[in-house]
């Protein structure tokens, strides 16, 4: 069967599945649900700065948490949660900016340094600045959104809102990578040298890819903030950039659903095997090892790889059927 009617055809089957789930959940199973589509989002632009783009950062908590702060913030002093989604985003993407500077100075491990720094100054900001970020005792009542006058108070109504937001934004993560934006980060990545000499502008593309991860990790903390409904310093530790960081590289770096895939089994395949056995933690963690020994390139390079050998195998045979007709 082509390949484009196998994708469709799973892609149809995993959104109904996604739209049906909510139905045979109780509260806390649609809880993870919704929090899965919302960290796929932050994971989503960590793997446009480092999957397409070459660009490593281990900073991409520190914006989810900025975008709760700045979303928690408004909210609760009156402000929509569209004008809250809005100015997050834009001021995560304008610092995402600014982190980018770095990385047109230093590569790979100092890069990831720089922005290691960048994620602990966050979260030290967001634990000792109590006039602004409630510090340790952090900000509650936050507030969920109401659409087109129904509030979305109730767990699924809010999970459908948070899925609607995961299909806007991946429908733009798609659009990005096949425009001439994605293949020049594509060709950033591969060969910075090449794509300067071939006339990509490297520093913008550099500075755009870190932007724009941010941006979509502001995103993410703007939905996260009324689905906790409590935020303080915590979630948004060293610990939650490792976190995703871990989601693009299992799931498959630079690939389009390596984000989704990666999110699943660091958000849902935890919780699964914590009912399963008190021994959750060391089945999870001997799996993502073994994963990653086996397949570097994450779970779609593995399919991907299959699946390309299992065509080359099919090949030869085609055309000595075809050579005997």
């Amino acid at each position: 069967m082509n390949r484009r009617v196998v994708g469709i055809v799973a892609g149809l089957i995993i959104v109904a599945g996604l739209i049906a789930a909510p139905f045979g959940l109780k509260p806390y199973g649609i809880y993870i649900l919704t929090l899965w589509a919302v960290t796929t989002i932050a994971a989503i632009g960590l793997n446009l700065t480092l999957g397409y783009a070459g660009q490593i950062s281990l900073a991409q908590g520190a914006f989810v948490g900025i975008g709760a702060y700045a979303a928690t913030l408004l909210t609760t002093h009156g402000w929509p949660l569209g004008s809250a989604y809005v100015v997050a985003a834009a001021a995560c993407f304008a610092i995402g900016w600014l982190l980018g500077y770095p990385a047109l100075r230093v590569q790979h491990h100092y890069l990831a340094f720089v922005t290691l720094a960048f994620a602990t100054l966050a979260y030290l900001v967001f634990r000792n600045e109590e006039w602004l970020t409630g510090g340790i005792y952090g900000i509650s009542n936050i507030p969920r959104p109401s659409l087109f006058g129904y509030l979305l108070r109730a767990p699924r109504g809010f999970y459908y809102f948070c899925l609607a937001n995961l299909a806007v934004v991946s429908f733009a993560a798609w659009w990005l990578i096949r425009s001439p934006w994605g293949r020049a980060f594509v060709a950033l990545r591969e060969n910075p040298l090449r794509a300067l000499s071939l006339g990509v502008d490297t520093r913008r593309y550099t500075l755009m890819a870190f932007a724009l991860g941010a941006g979509l990790g502001g995103i993410s903390g703007v939905l996260y903030a009324p689905l906790v409904q409590y935020i303080d310093p915590t979630p948004f530790s060293l610990l939650l950039s490792l976190n995703l960081l871990l989601m693009v590289i299992v799931g498959g770096s630079g690939y389009f659903f390596g984000p989704f895939v990666g999110a699943i089994v660091a958000v849902l395949l935890p919780e699964w095997l914590q009912a399963a056995s008190k021994y959750y933690l060391f089945y999870y963690a001997a799996f993502v090892m073994l994963l990653l020994i086996v397949s570097p390139s994450g779970i779609i390079g593995f399919f991907e790889r299959r699946f390309t050998a299992a065509r080359k195998i099919e090949s030869p045979a085609s055309a000595t059927e075809v050579k005997v007709a």
